[in-house]
């Protein structure tokens, strides 16, 4: 018989439904494997007194209307949790204990999932990689000195360990995907503006979004059922979908034009193997489904990059830390944010109008295709401290930006992208695909992603550990 952590997320809420098990079982059942087998990374704080008091309540209401209602889920530790400690990655806020909740904590409670903790995440979610002051390094359960990427990369090493079944991530540059990628995994970045920012609205550029790391492509389109939705007061929002997004898994695709480019968009880097390889597959197993894929040249010209670097500086610099703090700070933050204080308000409005003139640009040139293929990272995972650099932070920027080449793309232009973990190299490293969708199009771009899942089924594999 299986364990209640190999059945998927979706799977877990049916037994909830048929009172087969109660949320409170469930919870149990995963705090118990976060204590015996966390050695990955996931969690910074496990909230005891928040299980409990979500389980009692759970226990006297009625069953809600989310498929996902009593699956246990984790919070990332850059998302305000009223009552329990949000730390941003960051020494400097190592006691923070918020008051008030996001509007992603809010709809996750909502929904009726119950938050085991607070995920893993680097300094302010900046890196690509998962190695705080605040935490041990989060790792891919794949192999253990490899990092699970960043900035979810202790949410991808959650779901990734079977330490909760799904989990909530942010992606400003990549960091939903790029995790997905460096730990087996779904990963699912939405439309600009289906998910509010409130109440904090912390991005004003628009390159930011909560999104799903998951097991499977149902369970990560079920989350977002319980995510998307607009606030009063959101400054844009995605257009209302037809269907619900787990719904939109069922639905056919017909035939799509797809298009797909291999040539990196941020950095000049040598493209590992059996990330060409991953790609070359997934574009023959989408022919083999009937769909038309077309190369074609990267829509994002070289010279998007600086100003796409300004954005990010100035954005590290408005997380800033508490004063008489400021020296708790790493090298790479301390770095950025010094890039970002140096540019002025004019430079700065200039930077995000030229970041959306070319987003205009790529965005028309893909307007006649239905999605867009790319690999997901230019290796498999790294190891631990391999792009870290805190001696020479300008050189672990460089670092990052040869690793990630292609995801934060998808940021400026606001199209949804979705990693599928489609390939595992020799030594059983998992290596990520990447599609991308016309904005507002999360549905289509769901049904495709599990009609791949689908012919070329991952949910078997299981890493060391599980």
């Amino acid at each position: 018989m299986a364990e209640l952590h190999d059945l998927t997320a979706l799977e877990q809420g049916d037994l909830v439904r048929r009172c087969e098990v109660s949320p409170a079982e469930l919870a149990e059942h995963y705090l118990d494997r976060i204590d015996r087998l966390d050695d990955v990374g996931a969690f910074v704080t496990v909230a005891e007194e928040h299980i409990s008091s979500c389980a009692r309540a759970l226990a006297v209401g009625p069953i809600g209307d989310s498929p996902l209602y009593g699956v246990p889920t984790a919070i990332k530790d850059l998302n305000l949790t009223a009552g329990v400690r949000t730390t941003f990655g960051s020494a400097a806020f190592a006691d923070h204990v918020p008051e008030v909740s996001d509007n992603v904590t809010e709809s996750i409670q909502a929904a009726g999932m119950i938050s085991l903790g607070k995920t893993n995440t680097p300094e302010f979610g900046s890196p690509c990689y998962t190695e705080p002051d605040v935490a041990p390094p989060a790792v891919t359960p794949w192999d253990r000195s490899r990092g699970a990427g960043g900035s979810s990369g202790g949410a991808a090493a959650a779901v990734a360990a079977g330490l909760v079944p799904v989990a909530q991530g942010s992606d400003g540059g990549g960091s939903i995907r790029i995790p997905a990628s460096c730990c087996g995994l779904v990963g699912l970045k939405p439309t600009r503006g289906r998910i509010s920012g409130a109440p904090m609205y912390g991005d004003p550029i628009g390159l930011a979004t909560a999104g799903s790391l998951a097991r499977t492509v149902r369970d990560a389109a079920a989350l977002l059922d319980v995510l998307a939705g607009r606030r009063v007061g959101d400054p844009y929002w995605a257009p209302e979908s037809a269907v619900g997004f787990l719904e939109a898994c069922d639905q056919p695709t017909g035939r799509l034009r797809i298009a797909r480019f291999l040539t990196p968009v941020i950095a000049e880097v040598d493209v590992d193997p059996a990330c060409v390889s991953a790609y070359e597959e997934a574009s023959r197993l989408l022919e083999s489904l009937g769909h038309d894929v077309e190369d074609i040249a990267v829509p994002l010209p070289p010279e998007s990059v600086p100003f796409f670097e300004t954005c990010w500086a100035v954005l590290t610099a408005m997380s800033s830390a508490p004063e008489g703090k400021e020296q708790l700070l790493r090298p790479l933050t301390r770095w950025l944010s010094e890039r970002g204080r140096a540019v002025s308000g004019p430079d700065f409005g200039l930077a995000i109008g030229q970041m959306r003139r070319f987003a205009a640009q790529a965005l028309a040139a893909l307007a006649p295709y239905d999605a867009v293929l790319t690999p997901t990272l230019a290796s498999p995972p790294v190891a631990v401290g391999a792009l870290r650099d805190d001696a020479d932070p300008a050189a672990d920027f460089a670092a990052q930006k040869r690793f990630t080449p292609w995801t934060s793309a998808w940021n400026v232009t606001g199209m949804p992208a979705i990693s599928l973990p489609l390939h595992w190299t020799a030594e059983q490293l998992p290596v990520g695909v990447m599609l991308a969708g016309r904005p507002g199009e999360e549905a289509r771009l769901l049904a495709l992603a599990a009609a791949v899942e689908e012919a070329s089924p991952w949910r078997h594999r299981r890493p060391p550990g599980w």
